[in-house]
C-alpha cells in the first residue's frame, strides 16, 4: 500500500489531548460494507448508503474498490457516464485510473493522488484502467466518495481538481505512531489542498500496530471512520472496527482511535483507515443513479438537459471506448 509515505519523526504533531478535560465522542452505529457491481463489473464495498443518510450528510456515497490483483485482462473501469448536483473524489491509493471529462479535465490517478470532479450543472466522464494495466494486470486499490452540493451549488459551473500524492499535508501523531494524510478540510489547523464548496475533513491514516490516534473535530460535523484494511477500535468504549465496517461518531470535540496490536498479513503497515466528516447541509435529497438535487421534478430535468446534450460532448478520440451507460438513460 504505498499510497503516500513518509517518516513520521519528521513531520508536524498533532497536538495532545489531555484525556480527562476533552470530550470524546462515543460510538453511535457500526455499518458493515455490503457489495456491489459497478462500471464494466468490478466489485465495490459500499458502507453507505446503508447507514442512514442524515447520518453521513454531506457524503452522499463511499465505494471501497479493491485491494484486488488482476490479471492480464481482467482489469475494468466505469465508461462515459453524467453527473449532476454533488462531487465525486477518487482516491486511488495501489494502481492507477485514467479520467477524462467533458470539461478537458483528466489525469492518470495513481498511488496516493486523488481527482476531485465537482459535476455542478452537469458534466460526463469516464474512469478506466490504463492500457498497461488492462494488458498486465495488476494491483488495484482506491475510494471513490460522493459529497453533496447546497441547492445553491447544485448548477454551478463544474470544474476539475488533480491532487497529487505529494501534495497532500502530512501529519504524525505525538508518538509518530500513526501517519495522517489531509486530503481536504483542516485538522489542528493544518489545510489538505482539496478545494471544497462544503464543509468537509477527509484523512488517510496509518495507525501502526498497537498505537494511538487522537484527533481534534469541529463540534458542528458528523464524523466517521471507514477501514481500509487491518484491525483497530474506536472511541474510549474501543468499539471492534475492522476491514470493511464503518464507524459513525455520536457528538464531541474529538475522536479516538486505536490500532489492535496484531495486524494480519494483508496490513503490513498497520490499520489503514479512512476519517471524514462535514457539516450537514440538511437538505432533501432527490436521487436517479447519477443525479442528486433536491426534488423530483430536478432529476428529470437533469435526465432530459442530459438526453439533450447539455453536459457537453464525449472527446471525438474517445467515443470508440463507449459502454451501455452512455447510450441512454430510462
Amino acid at each position: 500500500m504505498p499510497a503516500i509515505t513518509a517518516d513520521t519523526l519528521t513531520l508536524p504533531r498533532l497536538p495532545e489531548l489531555p484525556e480527562s478535560a476533552t470530550d470524546w465522542r462515543g460510538v453511535r452505529r457500526i455499518v458493515p460494507a455490503r457489495t456491489f457491481v459497478e462500471g464494466e463489473g468490478f466489485q465495490v464495498r459500499r458502507p453507505f448508503p446503508g447507514v442512514d443518510l442524515s447520518l453521513a450528510d454531506p457524503f452522499l456515497l463511499l465505494d471501497h474498490m479493491g485491494a484486488v490483483e488482476y490479471g492480464p485482462g481482467e482489469a475494468k473501469g466505469a465508461p462515459w457516464h453524467p453527473h449532476r448536483g454533488f462531487e465525486t473524489v477518487t482516491y486511488m491509493i495501489d494502481g492507477a485510473f485514467q479520467h477524462t471529462d467533458s470539461i478537458g479535465g483528466g489525469g492518470l490517478i495513481t498511488d496516493g493522488a486523488t481527482q476531485w470532479m465537482t459535476a455542478g450543472a452537469g458534466i460526463l466522464h469516464n474512469e478506466m484502467p490504463p492500457q498497461e494495466m488492462i494488458a498486465k494486470g495488476g494491483l488495484f486499490h482506491g475510494v471513490q466518495l460522493w459529497v453533496n452540493l447546497p441547492r445553491e451549488l447544485k448548477l454551478v459551473t463544474p470544474r476539475y481538481q488533480d491532487i497529487e500524492a505529494r501534495d497532500a499535508t502530512l501529519l504524525s501523531s505525538p508518538d509518530g505512531g500513526a501517519l495522517v494524510r489531509v486530503i481536504a478540510g483542516t485538522l489542528a489547523g493544518h489545510d489538505g489542498p482539496g478545494v471544497t464548496y462544503t464543509p468537509i475533513t477527509y484523512l488517510h491514516a496509518t495507525v501502526s500496530a498497537g498505537a494511538r490516534l487522537d484527533l481534534p473535530w469541529p463540534r458542528d460535523f458528523n464524523a466517521m471512520v471507514y477501514v481500509l484494511s487491518g484491525h483497530g477500535a474506536i472511541a474510549a468504549e474501543r468499539r471492534p472496527l475492522d476491514e470493511g465496517q464503518l464507524g459513525v461518531f455520536g457528538p464531541g470535540a474529538a475522536l479516538t482511535l486505536r490500532a489492535a496490536d496484531v495486524q494480519p498479513a494483508s496490513s503490513p503497515g498497520g490499520w489503514e483507515i479512512l476519517v471524514l466528516g462535514g457539516l450537514p447541509i440538511n437538505e432533501p435529497v432527490a436521487r436517479y443513479g447519477p443525479f442528486v438535487m433536491n426534488t423530483r421534478q430536478e432529476i428529470v430535468t437533469a435526465i432530459e438537459d442530459f438526453q439533450s446534450g447539455r453536459f457537453g460532448q464525449i472527446p471525438a478520440e474517445h467515443l470508440a471506448h463507449r459502454g451501455p451507460a452512455d447510450e441512454e438513460l430510462p
